[in-house]
């Protein structure tokens, strides 16, 4: 069995979200806290005030981290959150609360126009969402969950309700966003990928026409510093790429083509010429629910093998598509303007959580994440959000340099399933201690530990929670996997 399933599970379910026991003060519970403050009932906001509604990738690092305090309020999340995927499979990237005024958030539902724009690819009727995807961690999300307590999972038909789901999610994005044709998932948005500013992002960006300021309004910057969030011109472009997604009819590969052909290129970056990346970590995510969804259906008495060799090949055509050698990571690859971007970012560390890739290739990962690129156990506390001597770096700016800690999490997870102990250890515990002392930041300065964005923030809680409780002390694992 890989570590990703050797974690320590509580096997009784809670009423509470907190250990009665436990010091009012201890981690464990200010952690669950903060999770209880942001559950709404059926699902965990990010933030109250800056993220009012559900996201779809800080859901599934809920789970994994709530699964501890409740397993049954961790299966809800994931449940709350498939209830709202659409007939062709995708997951949006936000469930939107209907009860929360429309100009508590942007972009709101009467800009996505989930029930209209995407009648054709079947979004539902009965609940708003957005049009976009975010990476995908939900599988591996449900089969932590389900070790949890798998009496209660059982006893629930947690995995049997959710598997053809996932699945369906797994079978869009591989049929509908192999847009390169190489094997790998594309993104058509920096939000999809979830590090919506990275430096990765500049150079595919600039053929984007933004849309005007005027043409928005913000409701981020009522609850952030604007120092520590995306541009004005990040965020008209980011309006514009969504915009002309959303009136394409969220139409994927050959049949956006058709669309946009059928309505005329217009000048804005549109079909052929707008944005596709091939982004390592949105990529290994999806190799690593891949073997997860394969485990559930072993557990459900399907055949798990096709799927085990599904994410074989996936990590083969990440390493090829996508690690480059002389930097020691990967890179994220332009489809449309050709090439790898030469841009280090934690994205191109995160593969690091793959039982497949080769051992010359986890050992210059490990290089370089200990380098003076992103000087972990050296200069910096966590892992940056990019390259420190990168030209476009800043401490505090969002994803161009910042720590967070669901990237963290990952790396810490894949130094310890590739026997890296001491490395993985050092990392929980500035994990660990910076989310205490920065009150569950969203993302912190990577030197100092200093809180940017909201506080009391689910997934850092969550995280906090799952590094709390799993196990530091085994080994390695099988590095092809459970082959159960």
């Amino acid at each position: 069995m890989d570590r990703t399933a050797q974690l320590i599970a509580r096997p009784t379910e809670h009423t509470v979200v907190y250990d009665p026991a436990a010091p009012p003060d201890s981690p464990h519970v200010r952690a669950a806290e903060v999770l209880e403050r942001n559950w709404t009932g059926t699902s965990t906001v990010p933030s109250r005030g800056l993220y009012p509604h559900q996201w779809s990738w800080d859901s599934a690092f809920i789970a994994i981290g709530l699964r501890h305090v409740s397993p049954r309020r961790a299966q809800q999340e994931l449940e709350t959150l498939l209830d709202a995927q659409w007939g062709d499979g995708r997951v949006p990237h936000i469930v939107f609360n209907p009860s929360v005024p429309h100009d508590a958030y942007f972009p709101s539902p009467d800009f996505w126009r989930s029930s209209t724009a995407g009648r054709a690819a079947g979004a539902p009727r009965t609940v708003q969402t957005s049009g976009i995807v975010q990476p995908p961690v939900h599988a591996l999300a449900a089969w932590l969950v389900h070790r949890a307590d798998p009496g209660l999972s059982r006893a629930r038909g947690f995995l049997a309700g959710v598997y053809p789901r996932l699945a369906a999610w797994h079978r869009y994005l591989l049929h509908r966003r192999d847009l390169g044709g190489g094997g790998l998932v594309s993104v058509v948005h920096p939000w999809e990928q979830g590090m919506d500013n990275a430096p990765a992002w500049d150079a595919p960006l600039a053929r984007i026409t933004p849309a005007p300021a005027r043409s928005f309004r913000r409701a981020d910057l009522d609850h952030g510093a604007a120092d520590d969030r995306p541009t004005d011109l990040d965020y008209g472009r980011y309006v514009r790429l969504a915009a002309d997604y959303r009136d394409g009819g969220y139409a994927d590969g050959a049949d956006r083509g058709v669309a946009h052909r059928a309505e005329g290129e217009g000048g804005h970056g549109r079909g052929a010429g707008g944005f596709a990346v091939e982004d390592p970590a949105f990529n290994a995510l999806l190799i690593a629910s891949e073997h997860a969804l394969a485990r559930i259906a072993h557990e459900l008495g399907a055949q798990a093998t096709a799927r085990h060799a599904r994410a074989e090949r996936l990590t083969s055509a990440l390493v090829d598509r996508l690690w480059d050698p002389d930097e020691g990571m990967f890179l994220c690859r332009d489809l449309r303007g050709g090439g790898l971007i030469r841009e280090r970012g934690v994205s191109g560390l995160v593969p690091l959580i793959l039982p497949g890739l080769p051992r010359d290739v986890v050992a210059a990962v490990v290089r370089t994440l200990r380098g003076p690129h992103f000087g972990v156990g050296t200069a910096t506390r966590l892992v940056p959000s990019y390259d420190l001597l990168g030209e476009a770096f800043d401490p505090h700016r969002y994803w161009r340099g910042p720590a967070w800690f669901n990237t963290g999490w990952l790396i810490e997870r894949g130094l310890r399933l590739h026997g890296r102990l001491q490395d993985a250890d050092a990392l929980r515990e500035a994990v660990l201690g910076t989310a205490l002392t920065s009150d569950f930041a969203e993302y912190v300065d990577p030197f100092t530990g200093e809180a940017c964005g909201a506080t009391g923030f689910s997934w850092t809680a969550a995280l906090t929670l799952d590094l709390l409780h799993h196990d530091t002390t085994s080994g390695t694992g099988t590095k092809g996997g459970d082959r159960r």
